[in-house]
């Protein structure tokens, strides 16, 4: 493995992310090529988590675009301060301000509500970590101007001109694919799909995120939490998951999985009525005994 990448594997450890070879390459490409980064996986996998660990190895500020159905432009670039607006109007009548000019006082920049992506152009102290979450929620119409922006990062308001970037942002855009991204979005970032972790990975991430657990019970988590990947369930659980559940065993003071504590405890995994009801007694038996087998 490249030097390069073993150091960015190991800077991305220290700030509390455990990244395979894959996941330090894309982000060191992304980094070096100032290219937006689309990270695509299931649910809990891990991809927002990237964006704030690039933010902390910067030491810049993260920026995060959450995306949802009917996101507009304005939510997501700008708005106007319209009380402040409207207080100002009121002053500058009593003063007796020329009815004419009175639009120049309200339209500066002091009456400006920075959304994320305007935030993140505007940026002076250095250029941000730009994130833009699940994009895939959000419609085809912002994609398709979402695809403008980070073309040449600058932003046209009408009232003020076109506000270009002092510093280009990181970029990284998730994705759970719940919809098809466009190829020419696509084609703008590079790219990272990131799997459920593997059995060791994820004994790791217990291990540096939740002290206090020894290793035998982040062992036989992990391998239970595998095997229940394993199922057909309708929401897998992640990452995050997993660690709640360890916290949830630890502050239950269990160090060791026992059929009583795993039932009162699946709501920590699983987050679907269909996956709980599934999940019974022979189910639960079988999971105990694969988790087991690794002691």
């Amino acid at each position: 493995m490249n030097e390069e990448i073993r150091s960015v594997q190991a800077e991305m450890e220290r700030c509390g992310y455990i990244a395979e070879p894959a996941i330090a390459t894309a982000v060191f490409l992304a980094r070096e090529m100032r290219r937006p980064l689309l990270v695509e996986g299931a649910a809990g996998v891990g991809k927002t988590e990237i964006a704030k660990v690039l933010a902390r190895m910067l030491g810049t500020e993260l920026v995060r675009l959450q995306c949802y159905e009917g996101l507009d432009t304005h939510t997501a670039l700008y708005e106007w301060n319209y009380q402040r607006q409207l207080l100002r109007l009121k002053i500058a009548e009593r003063e007796g301000h020329d009815p004419g000019r009175l639009e120049e006082l309200i339209f500066g920049r002091e009456y400006l509500l920075e959304r994320p992506l305007l935030r993140a152009i505007t940026r002076r102290e250095g250029p941000a970590v730009l994130l833009i979450d699940e994009v895939d929620r959000a419609d085809e119409g912002f994609e398709a101007f979402l695809l403008e922006v980070l073309s040449d990062f600058q932003i046209t308001i009408p009232e003020l001109g076109t506000i270009r970037a002092e510093h280009v942002p990181f970029v990284l855009l998730t994705s759970n694919r719940s919809r098809e991204i466009s190829d020419a979005l696509r084609r703008r970032c590079l790219y990272l799909f990131v799997e459920h972790p593997t059995l060791e990975k994820e004994i790791r991430i217990l291990e540096s995120k939740v002290p206090g657990v020894n290793g035998q019970l982040a062992r036989a988590v992990a391998r239970f939490v595998q095997r229940l990947r394993a199922r057909e369930l309708r929401k897998l659980p992640g990452v995050a998951e997993t660690i709640d559940w360890t916290q949830a065993l630890l502050r239950l003071h269990r160090n060791a999985l026992d059929a009583e504590t795993v039932f009162a405890t699946l709501g920590c995994l699983l987050k679907d009525e269909h996956d709980l009801k599934a999940t019974g007694q022979e189910a639960v038996a079988e999971l105990l005994a694969y988790a087991a087998a690794g002691d």
